[in-house]
C-alpha cells in the first residue's frame, strides 16, 4: 500500500472516531507542482461536500486549529521511530484553505526576499507554525544570496530572512 494511501486510511479512522466522516482525495493541487516546489509531501484532501455546515465549523474554527491538529497528529503519528530520510510530510487540506495559505507565504517570501535585498536589512517574521516556516524556507532555500533561520521557542518561533555573508578567499 502506498504511503498517501496508508495516510488516508489513518486520517479517516480518525475522522470517523470524531463523527466528521468524509472521503479523502491523495491528489495534489496542481500549485504544489508550479508554485510551491512540491512542497508538503503527501496531500489529503478532505471532500468538503459530505460535511455538514456544522463539521465544517469544528474544522474551520479558530483559523483552522483542528485542521493544523490533525495535520500534527498525523504527522508525528506516521513519522514516529522513522529515520529522518524515511518521513514524510503530510499535509490536509479543506476547502482549498491550505493551498491559498501556501500560495499567499509563497508571495510573502518573494515579497520579503525583495525587501531583504532593496534594504540590506534582515527581516524577522511574525510568528508562524513550523509547516509554514519550512515552506518559506524550503522556497528561498534556491536563493543564493539569501539565508533563513528560525529564532525563539513556540509558540513564538520566528522566521527570519537575511543577506549571506559574502565568503572570504
Amino acid at each position: 500500500m502506498s504511503k498517501s494511501k496508508e495516510a488516508a486510511e489513518w486520517l479517516g479512522k480518525v475522522l470517523n472516531f470524531c463523527n466528521l466522516s468524509t472521503e479523502l482525495r491523495t491528489t495534489k493541487p496542481e500549485s504544489v507542482s508550479d508554485e510551491l516546489h512540491q512542497f508538503g509531501g503527501e496531500w489529503l484532501t478532505l471532500d468538503d461536500r459530505l460535511l455538514s455546515a456544522q463539521q465544517l465549523e469544528v474544522l474551520t474554527a479558530q483559523n483552522h486549529k483542528v485542521l493544523d491538529a490533525l495535520q500534527y497528529l498525523i504527522n508525528a503519528t506516521l513519522n514516529l521511530g522513522l529515520d529522518p530520510a524515511e518521513k514524510i510530510a503530510y499535509t490536509v487540506e479543506l476547502s482549498g484553505h491550505r493551498e491559498e495559505r501556501y500560495l499567499q507565504l509563497a508571495q510573502l517570501a518573494k515579497d520579503i526576499a525583495q525587501q531583504v535585498r532593496q534594504t540590506g536589512e534582515a527581516v524577522e517574521m511574525t510568528p508562524l507554525p513550523s509547516a509554514e516556516r519550512r515552506l518559506i524556507h524550503t522556497l528561498l532555500s534556491e536563493e543564493v544570496d539569501l539565508e533563513t533561520f528560525s529564532r525563539g521557542q513556540e509558540p513564538d518561533r520566528r522566521l527570519v530572512v537575511g543577506l549571506k555573508a559574502p565568503v572570504e578567499s
